[in-house]
């Protein structure tokens, strides 16, 4: 029974992708270095926006309105 290498890709990887040895190095590290970091313990936000970050596409956005810095 065969395996399909899609199966063997590290967390991160395009499917569609064939990776290189290099490439796939690169995310199993990026991938063991982000299970190693602690979470950071950041008190809560005061006086912040309600919801959803307002620039978390790189725009402004507010009620489905955008503006661009």
């Amino acid at each position: 029974m065969e395996t399909d290498p899609k199966d063997d890709l590290p967390p991160g990887a395009n499917p569609d992708v064939v990776l290189t040895p290099a490439a796939r190095r690169a995310l199993e590290e990026a991938a063991a270095r982000r299970a190693a970091a602690p979470a950071p313990d950041l008190p809560p936000e005061e006086g912040g926006p309600a919801g959803l970050e307002p620039t978390r596409y790189g725009d402004w956005e507010r009620k489905g309105l955008a503006s661009d810095f």
